[in-house]
């Protein structure tokens, strides 16, 4: 048994210190982003889901930075419009050396995820944020609602830095929108 507990902390101390890769060119954003701008409420358009996010309404990121380099993602997801709404908060840091384009999130340690800003409007209104390897992505808005010409921008910038479009999903902000083509 002690030999086990050995083991396991061994192994949860390598996974602990893994490092993040540096992204090639081209999968993050190409400035340096304004963290302070960035910072606030963005509301989930559309994403590759992970089973945490499968079939939420009302999703959103709120994003803030609390100390140099430093990250807290709350995210909060509703099971129908009528639930109560599930939150769930990510803590991590800023990769050094990408312009603030790398992030690495915990919902607990030792387990970190990568996450890449792939795109930011100019205005800060609209971002896409990816995933190593392209197997999720967000479509993100400061607005709960994102016209069609918009969208099909955003989601032709994710396909040009080489993830599927056809594996977004559009996320119900609001209860018209629920069972509309294109949404999950």
């Amino acid at each position: 048994m002690r030999y086990c507990l050995v083991l396991l902390s061994l192994v949860l101390f390598g996974l602990s210190a893994c490092q993040a890769p540096i992204p090639a060119p081209g999968e993050t954003i190409e400035r340096a982003v304004d963290t302070s701008r960035y910072a606030g409420r963005w509301y989930i358009i559309a994403n590759i889901p992970y089973f945490a996010e499968r079939g939420k309404v009302a999703s959103t990121f709120d994003i803030s930075f609390p100390k140099d380099g430093k990250v807290i993602d709350l995210y909060t997801g509703r099971d129908g419009f009528d639930k109560s709404p599930d939150t769930f908060t990510m803590n991590g840091y800023i990769v050094p050396g990408t312009g603030n384009a790398v992030w690495r999130e915990s919902p607990f340690w030792p387990l970190y995820f990568s996450y890449l800003i792939v795109y930011v409007s100019p205005d800060y209104q609209f971002a896409l944020v990816g995933y190593p390897g392209k197997n999720y992505g967000w479509v993100l808005s400061r607005s709960p609602r994102m016209d069609d010409g918009t969208y099909r921008d955003l989601i032709g910038r994710f396909a040009a830095a080489g993830y599927d479009p056809t594996k977004f999903l559009r996320v119900p902000q609001a209860p018209d929108q629920v069972g509309q083509p294109g949404f999950q």
